[in-house]
């Protein structure tokens, strides 16, 4: 017989994936090389707040069906995995200083521009009292061992999760969970972090916790929030209770976010500070199913972060004025593409609004594209510039339409542990370093 018609064959091509599709539906994934089992319910679409959900399934089937760069990918995903598999699980609990309140459940961090200006002496144990050197780090800080160890928490639950959710491997599901049971957010009275941040970001001698200190939750916590979706997909270790408790203790701090008087400080801020309170309640109330909160913090956050924040030609002034400016204009529009994300999901396009001085994303991820490349260096006050931080950013706004960005992507700094965009197309803060 003779070779179909063309259109045929891609008709016939298209069953094929449509097939291949609904049975990724049914199925469960294949196990790994490295002795992955598979879990229950593995090919659900997980109801994912930041991450879109079913691109992360069809992503699962494309790797079933032996896509070579994907594959490459899940190595690199696994790489960092494995490197979470002994260490954890860490407790809020476990810190030798006592929070103000006197209640080691209290989450408790310092300042990390804050610095001595005395000598510590029995008197004056602290160097008391403080002065700000912006960017400059204390190293003091990670005496504190909360902070620290909470961005492990994030990070290792969400690698750990994702890594799960692409091989099967149950280690990997299980771990998580462990993690997440640990710190804990819900279910353990004894090491059970209470819901609030009454004082993150504290400075010796002046204040026992600051509104600024929520950032010390910005973007990680909701990387937590679809770690746990992930796993809400049937991970072995994770049980309803544990999904229940988890959205009991996120609806209790959503309550603290929005109704303390930190938390309305925060949200009243005008720089990134502001922009990462709405990213977190926007996220936090989608998750906890309050999604007319989530649509009116999105729809207000077009006038009131991006009108005031972002300039007609796409720099961020207020950013610029600090002492990395490449990086804080990095890391508040981490805080804007997660927020478009989240915006899919619940009806609110902040990527296609314009203000009415000419405002909007795209200018203002455009603008770091010639340092971002390698093309031209970066015009503005830069202590450590590192190119890689928009790699995320220029995926996500290529993603969108920015035909300037997608231009881009092939020419862009790739950051330590390779592009992970194609398994977890969500924007992270890759450049890490404390915020203040």
């Amino acid at each position: 017989m003779g070779a179909p018609p063309a259109g045929r064959g891609r008709f016939a091509r298209a069953i094929v994936t449509a097939s291949a599709l609904l049975s990724v539906l049914a199925i469960p994934a294949a196990p790994s090389a490295q002795g992955a089992e598979p879990a229950r319910h593995s090919g659900s679409v997980p109801r994912t707040v930041v991450l879109d959900g079913p691109r992360l399934s069809l992503t699962k089937l494309k790797l079933q069906l032996g896509d070579r760069n994907l594959r490459r990918t899940v190595r690199d995903l696994t790489a960092r995995a494995d490197q979470w598999m002994d260490q954890g699980p860490w407790t809020v609990t476990d810190k030798d200083q006592v929070p103000p309140s006197g209640d080691k459940h209290d989450y408790f961090s310092q300042a990390p521009y804050w610095w001595p200006s005395r000598p510590k002496t029995d008197d004056n144990p602290y160097g008391c009292p403080y002065v700000q050197k912006d960017g400059q780090r204390n190293p003091d800080v990670d005496k504190m061992t909360d902070r620290p160890e909470v961005g492990k928490v994030f990070e290792s639950a969400y690698e750990l999760s994702l890594a799960w959710y692409y091989t099967g491997k149950r280690a990997y599901a299980e771990h998580a969970a462990d993690i997440l049971r640990t710190w804990s957010w819900f279910v353990t009275p004894v090491t059970r972090m209470n819901p609030s941040l009454n004082h993150a970001q504290f400075i010796p001698c002046m204040y026992d916790g600051r509104s600024i200190g929520i950032i010390d939750f910005s973007q990680g916590f909701t990387s937590l929030l679809d770690a746990a979706a992930l796993l809400d997909t049937g991970a072995p270790g994770w049980s309803k209770s544990d999904h229940e408790g988890f959205r009991t203790w996120n609806k209790q701090f959503l309550d603290w976010l929005v109704n303390s008087d930190f938390g309305k400080e925060e949200g009243a801020a005008e720089n990134n500070h502001g922009t990462f309170y709405d990213m977190q309640v926007a996220a936090i109330a989608t998750a906890v199913g309050d999604r007319d909160r989530a649509r009116q913090v999105l729809r207000d956050a077009r006038t009131k972060r991006i009108d005031t924040q972002i300039a007609a030609d796409g720099t961020q002034p207020q950013e610029l004025e600090r002492t990395r400016s490449f990086h804080y204009s990095t890391f508040n529009l981490v805080a804007y593409t997660r927020m478009a994300a989240i915006g899919k999901h619940v009806g609110v396009d902040l990527w296609h609004y314009t203000g009415p001085g000419g405002a909007n994303l795209f200018k203002a991820v455009d603008i770091l594209l010639p340092a971002a490349t390698g093309a031209a260096p970066w015009p503005y006050p830069e202590l450590d510039l590192r190119a890689y931080a928009a790699s995320d950013i220029v995926h996500a706004a290529a993603d969108a339409g920015d035909r300037k960005a997608r231009a881009a992507v092939d020419k862009l700094q790739a950051p330590p542990g390779g592009d992970l965009w194609a398994l977890r197309p969500a924007v992270e803060q890759l450049d890490s370093i404390a915020q203040g």
